[in-house]
């Protein structure tokens, strides 16, 4: 077929727009160049790389020369050089190994499919089951929110703990933490409140504890009727620190999505001072200079970014309440990162070694306790009533020698002589079984019962 010679220009006109769009279309779909590095150094857990083009977050593949492989990512550079830590075993990597950028973003999975599932730092199923089909992909690291458009705490939240009801009252999208040292219960505790909260959803990180400790949380402390509705995320103490961090980020990230959804979730993360630890190690390795007892600057950096993604959201009505144990060093609750939790969490519930050694658990040593949002979302009874009995306590733990050793005559002082004769009733209320379950209103009305009789008793 002849065209006209008119029409000749325009049918070439378009068939060059039809091949320059064809090329186009494949530009746009062609990789861009990768500018690859090569390993130079290793020192302890660090991997210094040379000629690699990647931003600190970013991911890379390090493939030694016969064929061993490992993700590590950026933390750090120096001049020409960019700074890796293994998310995996580094046996098997040899000097030149090729460093490879992957573009990944630190994103997580999220969506129904987690519930009753066991993860580690990187998402993965460590139950044996298939990879969860998840339907949406969040950033590991969150998002910022106006602390203005936070929705304020004003509905308590039933724990299940007779003490912590009645005298430590927390609130729906509060953040609390655990403070006790090595062996004093707060496994225990965490336990009862994960089988014993009101909660749509519970998000539990294991981070950096004992490996037993997790299958031990899954079969005995959550059941399947807990794991039912749960998530847990564990990255035992052998796993490199940078997953140690990216468990706790995870958890977070899992939690934070369920409360966008509108859902009441509670999020429970065996310890925040293991996450510190991670954080110290690889700031250390990389060459942070030290600070405060061997912590680095960027510890208590990344601290308050981790537990300030906590609470109630700027969306839906969902809430968000998390307890973070923090592990006291030597029974020392001046530590760095005791002191600085402290400073950022809403509360904190501290455990006694003292008072564990005496057979009363949970060992909390209401004196030391303290919820920050108690007198906001209680009534005016319940806050005079906590009131009186702590009164009532530390009169009697003031002149607790001198009882013990007969020096004390009764007559001497009346505040003493009540405290003697209800201290009994007051270790009762404390005390609790780990499979006994005291909701919110049993709580209030044997702390009212308690203290009725106490002002009886005075009268």
């Amino acid at each position: 077929m002849t065209l006209p010679a008119a029409l000749e220009p325009e049918h070439r006109f378009s068939r060059l727009r039809e091949s320059l769009g064809r090329h186009a279309r494949r530009a746009h779909r062609a990789r861009s160049l990768t500018a690859e590095g090569r390993l130079v150094r290793m020192v302890g857990l660090t991997l210094e790389a040379e000629g690699v083009q990647v931003p600190v977050g970013g991911r890379c593949r390090v493939v030694s020369a016969g064929g061993s492989e490992l993700e590590a990512e950026a933390v750090g550079f120096s001049g020409d050089r960019v700074f890796l830590m293994p998310v995996g075993d580094i046996s098997g990597l040899t000097p030149g190994a090729r460093v490879i950028p992957t573009h990944h973003a630190r994103e997580a999975g999220v969506g129904e499919a987690l519930l009753g599932r066991v993860l580690d730092g990187a998402g993965r199923p460590l139950d044996g089951g298939d990879a969860p089909d998840c339907e949406a992909r969040v950033p590991l690291n969150g998002r910022s929110i106006n602390p203005l458009a936070r929705r304020p705490i004003r509905e308590p939240l039933d724990v299940g703990v007779r003490a912590i009801n009645g005298l430590l009252t927390v609130g729906r999208g509060q953040r609390m933490g655990l403070f006790a040292g090595s062996g004093v219960g707060k496994s225990v505790l965490l336990g009862m409140m994960t089988r014993y909260t009101a909660a749509d959803v519970t998000v539990v990180g294991l981070i950096g504890e004992r490996g037993r400790e997790v299958n031990e949380f899954v079969q005995n402390i959550l059941g399947p009727e807990g794991m039912a509705r749960a998530v847990v995320v564990a990255v035992p103490a052998d796993h490199p620190p940078l997953m140690r961090l990216h468990g706790a980020m995870l958890a977070t990230s899992i939690a934070e999505y369920f409360r966008d959804q509108g859902l009441n979730v509670l999020l429970l993360m065996d310890s925040l001072t293991r996450f510190a630890q991670a954080q110290r190690e690889i700031s250390l390795a990389i060459g942070e200079p030290p600070a405060t007892k061997g912590y680095t600057p960027s510890v208590f950096a990344r601290l308050p970014q981790l537990v300030e993604r906590a609470g109630n959201s700027d969306r839906g009505q969902g809430s968000m309440t998390a307890f973070y144990t923090v592990l006291t060093e030597g029974d020392d609750h001046n530590d760095p990162i005791a002191d600085a939790a402290r400073a950022i969490l809403d509360g904190h519930v501290v455990l006694s070694r003292e008072i564990a050694e005496s057979g009363r658990y949970p060992a909390i040593d209401i004196e030391a306790s303290i919820s920050r949002l108690m007198n906001e979302i209680s009534d005016p009874g319940q806050i005079q009533a906590a009131r009186l009995f702590k009164q009532v306590y530390a009169t009697y733990q003031r002149n607790r020698d001198l009882i013990s050793v007969g020096a004390y005559q009764r007559g001497a002082d009346p505040r003493v002589d009540a405290a003697i004769e209800y201290y009994p009733r007051l270790e009762e209320f404390l005390q609790q079984d780990m499979r006994e379950k005291v909701d919110f209103r049993d709580s209030l009305k044997a702390l009212d019962a308690l203290v009725g009789e106490d002002e009886e008793g005075g009268k």
